[in-house]
């Protein structure tokens, strides 16, 4: 098993990248369809099964119950979607989800796909406030890491979707599940 998906030199890629679909896309919600195959392209080689954007259906709302998709790649996804998953739980806590196992998060987990077995989102903001999610699957487990959260954050930043550098909270394996299984002969 492995933690991390992009290496530092690809995100710095990608952040470089971002930057150029902020500067040709004045507003944020046109950013989201460009950023999403940018992160596809670069990640999908890697482990990346599935990579979009949730986002809030009226910002007016007060007590949001609900993300509706607003970009993805490569394959179609559940919408809208509650918040008791891990995208609805990043987007109310602010925070980023870092999720190793998705069967760590027992019935609170939303699965499209269900082989996918690793998770990472990342809350979005529009005029400082929230407005959305970065969700990327994979059907290995373990396959993001800390350098994805960092990466990831950097690209937002970059496209102008994260004015913030939000806390993370993890759903991690024990070392001993990450070591490749031994037989003995």
């Amino acid at each position: 098993m492995r933690r991390g998906c992009g290496t530092d030199e690809l995100y710095e890629s990608l952040a470089r990248h971002a930057r150029d679909v902020a500067q040709r896309f004045n507003e944020p919600a046109d950013r989201l369809d460009p950023l999403s195959g940018l992160l596809w392209d670069a990640l999908s080689t890697r482990g990346l099964s599935w990579v979009g954007f949730y986002i809030l259906p009226d910002m007016g709302i007060e007590a949001p119950h609900e993300l509706v998709l607003a970009a993805r790649r490569d394959k179609p996804a559940c919408s809208p979607i509650g918040l008791h998953g891990a995208c609805g739980q990043s987007l109310l806590e602010g925070s980023v989800r870092l999720i190793e196992d998705v069967a760590l998060l027992g019935e609170g987990y939303i699965a499209c796909d269900p082989r996918d077995r690793s998770e990472v989102v990342l809350p979005i903001y529009r005029n400082g406030n929230r407005w959305g999610v970065l969700d990327a699957d994979s059907h290995e487990q373990a396959c993001f890491g800390s350098s994805d959260v960092l990466g990831l954050a950097r690209v937002l930043r970059e496209a102008g979707l994260l004015d913030r550098d939000p806390p993370l909270r993890a759903d991690r394996l024990p070392e001993a599940d990450l070591q490749p299984s031994r037989r003995s002969l």
